[in-house]
């Protein structure tokens, strides 16, 4: 005969069981940002959207998910936006000192003044001074964006290059 105990233990097992795995779904959900590229992002016009518009979407997603038992799996790419997600740098005084590594999506003819850079790995930046720079035409070129000497500044280097822009993060 089993004792109450055991069947009490097993119940209190079960449950907890259940919400571990739902607290697991929703850590492993991942936002459109996350599932896309910055490419895919941008064609499907999900740059437009405010930060808040992009949060409601992906909590409108995040509970549809969840509701209908989709099992919620981040794309094969998805390690470059949830590191988007989690760093901070661009956006907080100091960060690491290590320098942001990636590529501008598409076709880069300089900038301009106001130049708005989406890398591939999810983050937006923008020009912050003024200046003009014209190099060839190139196609995802790499870029590096170095935080400056004191930490509140940062700069933005197209690979091949000695010209740097400073830059200020939007996303």
């Amino acid at each position: 005969m089993i004792s109450r105990t055991a069947i009490t233990l097993v119940f209190f097992g079960t449950v907890l069981l259940a919400a571990s795995g739902s607290a697991d779904a929703q850590r492993s959900f991942s936002t459109l940002e996350e599932r896309m590229t910055a490419r895919e992002f941008r064609d499907a016009g999900l740059d437009k959207l405010s930060d808040e518009e992009l949060a409601s979407l992906n909590r409108w997603i995040r509970q549809r998910s969840l509701a209908e038992g989709e099992a919620i799996a981040p794309a094969a790419n998805a390690a470059r936006p949830s590191q988007v997600t989690e760093d901070r740098r661009g956006f907080t005084e100091r960060g690491s000192d290590e320098p942001i590594r990636s590529r501008i999506e598409g076709t880069f003819e300089g900038w301009d003044g106001d130049t708005v850079f989406v890398l591939e790995n999810g983050m937006v930046w923008q020009q912050s001074e003024s200046g003009t720079f014209r190099p060839r035409t190139m196609e995802d070129p790499e870029v590096e964006i170095k935080q400056g000497f004191l930490g509140s500044v940062w700069y933005l280097k197209v690979e091949g290059y000695n010209t740097q822009v400073k830059v200020r993060r939007l996303r």
